[in-house]
C-alpha cells in the first residue's frame, strides 16, 4: 500500500515589501527641506541674479516711483523708481557674501586660537581664555561698532568686524573638542609611537576637533546675516545706491506710511533666509552628536 506524506508543502520566502512609512521616515522633515531649499535658492540669486530679474538693481526709471506690486514690477518700486524685486535679488550677493566672509574670518582665528589654547595648555590657555572671556562680554554689535571705526565704513569691513565679533566664540568651542580629544587614547598612542607635537595635532587632534565646530559655523552664518543686515540699517555698511538689504530696509521706513512694500519684502527676505540658516545649523549641530 502506498503511504501518504504528511511533509507540508515548501513555501519560498518572499522578499519583504518596505512600507511607505518607514520610506517616508528616512526622508528629511518638510521644515529641513525647506529650509535647505531656501538656502539654495539664496545661493543661485547671489550667483546669478540675472536668471531671475532683468530689471536694474541701482538705475531708476522716471514716472514710476513708489508704484504698488504689480505684474510688471512684482514687490512694487521704491523712491527713485527703481524695482524691488531685482534689489532684493542682487542683494543676496552682498548679504551672503558678507556672511561667509564674517563666518570664516571667525572659524580661521578662533580655530587657531583655541588649538593653540587646548592642546598647549598652562599660562598660554589661561592667557588666550582671559582674552577671550573679555571679548564674549562685550555685546556683539558695540564690538562691531567698535571694530567698523578702526577699520572704516563699506561692506568689507562691516564683514571683518562681524567675523572678528565672532572669534571669540570659535575659539571657546575649538578649545573645548581639543581637549577633549586630547586625553583620547589614540592620540597619547600617536605620541608614544614617536609623532611630533604639530604632526599629531594636524593629523588626529584637529579633525576629530572639527566636526561639531563646522555645524556651529553653520548655525553662525544666520547670525552673521542678521549682524550685517543690523548695520546696514545702522548706516555702516555698503553706501547707497548698493542693494544691501538692511540698507534697504533703513531707506524704506520714511515711506512706510505709502509703499510699505520698501520695508516688509527686504525684511522678509533677511528673516527667512537666517530662519533657513538656523535650521540646518541645528540639524547639523544634532547630526555632530
Amino acid at each position: 500500500m502506498s503511504t501518504v506524506s504528511n511533509l507540508a508543502p515548501i513555501h519560498r520566502a518572499q522578499p519583504r515589501r518596505a512600507h511607505p512609512r518607514a520610506a517616508l521616515s528616512r526622508l528629511p522633515p518638510i521644515g529641513l527641506a525647506l529650509a535647505v531649499g531656501v538656502l539654495v535658492l539664496a545661493l543661485l540669486l547671489a550667483v546669478a541674479p540675472s536668471l531671475f530679474t532683468g530689471h536694474s538693481a541701482v538705475a531708476g526709471v522716471a514716472g514710476q516711483q513708489l508704484k504698488a506690486p504689480s505684474l510688471v514690477h512684482w514687490l512694487g518700486t521704491d523712491e527713485l523708481g527703481r524695482d524691488v524685486f531685482a534689489r532684493i535679488v542682487h542683494g543676496a550677493r552682498y548679504s551672503l557674501s558678507g556672511a561667509v566672509i564674517a563666518v570664516g574670518i571667525g572659524l580661521g582665528l578662533g580655530t587657531l586660537i583655541g588649538l593653540l589654547a587646548g592642546a598647549v595648555g598652562g599660562r598660554t590657555d589661561a592667557v588666550l581664555m582671559r582674552l577671550v572671556d573679555v571679548m564674549l562680554a562685550i555685546p556683539t554689535l558695540l564690538l562691531s561698532l567698535a571694530f567698523i571705526v578702526i577699520l572704516g565704513f563699506g561692506h568689507a569691513q562691516v564683514a571683518a568686524a562681524v567675523g572678528i565679533t565672532s572669534i571669540a566664540s570659535f575659539a571657546r568651542l575649538v578649545r573645548s573638542e581639543v581637549m577633549s580629544v586630547r586625553r583620547s587614547d589614540y592620540v597619547e598612542a600617536a605620541f608614544g609611537s614617536g609623532g611630533t607635537f604639530a604632526a599629531v595635532l594636524w593629523r588626529h587632534v584637529l579633525p576629530n576637533s572639527m566636526t561639531t565646530v563646522l555645524a556651529y559655523a553653520a548655525l553662525q552664518l544666520g547670525w552673521a546675516i542678521l549682524q550685517i543686515s543690523a548695520l546696514g540699517f545702522l548706516g555702516y555698511g555698503a553706501p547707497p545706491p548698493t542693494p544691501e538689504w538692511g540698507l534697504m530696509i533703513a531707506e524704506g521706513r520714511n515711506y512706510m506710511a505709502r509703499a510699505w512694500w520698501l520695508t516688509v519684502f527686504p525684511g522678509l527676505a533677511t528673516v527667512v533666509v537666517v530662519l533657513a540658516a538656523n535650521r540646518v545649523g541645528r540639524a547639523l549641530a544634532r547630526g555632530s552628536r
